[in-house]
């Protein structure tokens, strides 16, 4: 029963922080303030009231639309919050109610604004980056990786790899996702960095080849990377020491 319960509540939690950590990645990459105004239409301009803003709940009742005008609600509002509820929900299951689970509910929310913001504009705000890097800094103190000089190792394998690729593509990988690697690094140490990386361009290609199959994207169109480096980070995260001894009875 207090499984039960603390399951729920980190379902609701994570609910609630994703909806906040869309109001984030919209609103930090134009330098706009996140705790005023208010939410509001972005055509009607209507400012959402109390029962508009409930996550996931709102937009069902509404049927994805504006109360006020009609107009269309975009899906990935309840898509992020949901997801974040599911990942805040299931993060014990895979580390144990221990001090990683606090770090790995930061990489969550960290991966989940920048989702937001690369989808929307196509950029990773260093803001955010920033804010997050001390916060696993002070995390990875209390909460060490074995052995502990893996996190400045693999931070510097990821911004070392990303930046390599930039430079011999000449520029087709972005400054934002150099330093998120770098980030992603500390915090996975240096196999599961190289691991996210090789997840994220794995994932980005067939994804790539489903859109392009489907029409929804073109050849040679720019493409945000980050989605496919935050989906690529939590499999490498959750799953990376499995996938490696696999790999290795592999060999």
């Amino acid at each position: 029963m207090d499984y039960i319960i603390a399951y729920s509540y980190l379902f609701l939690t994570g609910i609630v922080f994703g909806s906040f950590f869309n109001v984030v990645g919209l609103r930090i990459p134009n330098g706009e303030s996140i705790v005023k105004p208010r939410s509001a239409c972005p055509k009607c301009k209507h400012t959402l009231t109390a029962a508009e803003l409930i996550p996931i709940i709102s937009y069902l009742f509404q049927q994805g639309k504006c109360k006020n005008c009609g107009e269309p609600i975009s899906p990935l509002y309840p898509v992020v919050e949901f997801v974040t509820g599911l990942l805040f929900t299931v993060t014990p299951m895979f580390v144990g109610w221990s001090g990683e689970t606090v770090v790995a509910l930061t990489l969550i929310s960290m991966l989940m604004i920048i989702f937001v913001s690369d989808i929307h504009y196509m950029i990773i705000p260093d803001k955010v980056l920033a804010f997050f890097a001390v916060l696993f800094v002070i995390e990875r103190l209390f909460v060490p990786l074995n052995p502990w000089w893996d996190s400045l190792v693999g931070a510097a394998a990821g911004f070392g790899m990303l930046l390599l690729i930039a430079v011999l593509s000449k520029g087709g990988m972005g400054g934002g996702d150099i330093k998120l690697f770098a980030v992603i690094g500390f915090v996975l140490g240096v196999k599961g960095t190289v691991l996210a990386f090789f997840l994220s361009c794995l994932v980005g290609a067939v994804l790539g080849i489903i859109f392009i199959i489907a029409g929804k994207a073109k050849k040679g169109k720019p493409i945000p990377f980050g989605p496919y480096i935050c989906v690529g980070t939590l499999i490498a995260y959750f799953f990376g020491q499995q996938l490696i001894e696999m790999y290795v009875r592999l060999l």
